[in-house]
Parts: C-alpha cells; structure tokens; sequence
C-alpha cells in the first residue's frame, strides 16, 4: 500500500470516529498552557483590608477620671472623710467633708442622710440622722474642693441602756443629697439600737468650708 493510501484511510478513520461519538478526535501530545501576563497578579488584589482601617487606636495608659453627672456631685466623683467639729452640752459635732476628686466641677446642696452601721453586712443601727435648720444654698465644688455638713452625736451614755441598747457601731452610711447609692465612713463608737428619748445623730446642710 503507497503512502497516498495510507493517508486517506487514516482521514477516513478519524472522520468515522468524530461522526460516531459527536465529539472530537482527541489530539496526541496536546499542548500545556502556561500563565501568562494575562493572568491577575498579587499586585492587583485589594480585598485585604489594611490595619489602619480595622485596628482600633491603643487603649490610652491615663486612667480615666470619673466625671460629674448633670453636673450634681454623685457619690461616684466625691471623696469622704470626717473630721473634728464643735462640742456642745451632751453632744459632740464633727464635720462630714465632702470633696470633689472629678477633673470637672460639681453642684451639691441640701442635707446628707446620715446613719450608724454595724457587722460586716453595713447594719443599720437606729435611726438615721435627724435634720436641723433649713437648706442651703447650692455649693460648686471645683475640682479638688470640698464643702462640709456638721453632724451632732449624742452622747448615748446619757440615755436610759434598756431604751437606748447601746450597740458598738463602725462607722456612718451618707447619702449625698439627691443621691441613691451610698459612701462608707469609718468611726468607731457606740450607738442605740433601740428608741432613746432623743436622737442619737443630727445633720446639717451643706455648707462651704
């Protein structure tokens, strides 16, 4: 058989066989693609957000100052203590201080509640402070500034023991004025847990110092 021959067979062969599958005659050694400058480069992709627009700044090291609410001076940015007043005929005056440690300034007016406490659960021993005198003006404390309220404690040795129930007491529970949540002042004592003729504490408004 010449070569002429041979060609048209193998063209017949492969005419045979694409007309019976409808798919074409596979190529022998076909060629393998290789990526070119068409394919996308990492230079291009800008779906990886960038730290500055997700990373939230340093938290500062400053310890944040607390900071007045409506401009009242609120247990949370006032600073207690207690120190000694007058003395007069069966009672003792001290002074409650009140002081601003908030980097802004505050308003404060009107009487503290003022009470003994006992244990460690903060009991209440007797009444709370009676007030006495009328209120006063409102007081702007500046940052650092303080204002006082005198408090009178009887002296419950004075009063009948089975009335009074003389009871060792730790310190005084206030209340700011227009304020809910309480301050703690240590002041070892003794106070009546039970119904003396007389009030064991009295308060007076807020004055300046």
């Amino acid at each position: 058989m010449n070569v002429s021959k041979i060609g048209i067979l193998a063209a017949s062969s492969l005419f045979v066989l694409t007309a019976c599958t409808g798919q074409p005659a596979p190529v022998a050694n076909p060629q393998i693609p290789t990526i070119g400058s068409s394919q996308p480069t990492t230079t291009t992709t800008t779906t990886t957000p960038t730290t500055t627009s997700e990373t939230p700044p340093p938290a500062s090291s400053d310890t944040p100052q607390p900071k007045p609410d409506n401009g009242l001076c609120r247990s949370s940015i006032l600073k207690l203590s207690i120190r000694d007043g007058d003395a007069a005929a069966g009672t003792v005056y001290r002074n409650l201080v009140f002081t601003n440690v908030s980097s802004a300034p505050c308003t404060i007016q009107g009487f503290p509640g003022v009470s003994y406490v006992t244990g460690d659960n903060g009991q209440q021993v007797g009444e709370p402070a009676v007030r006495v005198g009328s209120k006063g003006t409102a007081i702007k404390l500046g940052s650092g500034q303080s204002a006082v309220a005198p408090v009178g404690f009887a002296q419950v040795g004075n009063f009948d023991p089975a009335a009074c129930k003389p009871t060792e007491v730790r310190g005084l529970r206030v209340y700011p004025p227009q304020e809910t949540a309480s301050m703690f002042v240590p002041l070892a004592g003794t106070g009546c847990a039970g119904n003396p003729p007389g009030q064991q504490l009295s308060v007076k408004t807020i004055q300046s110092t």
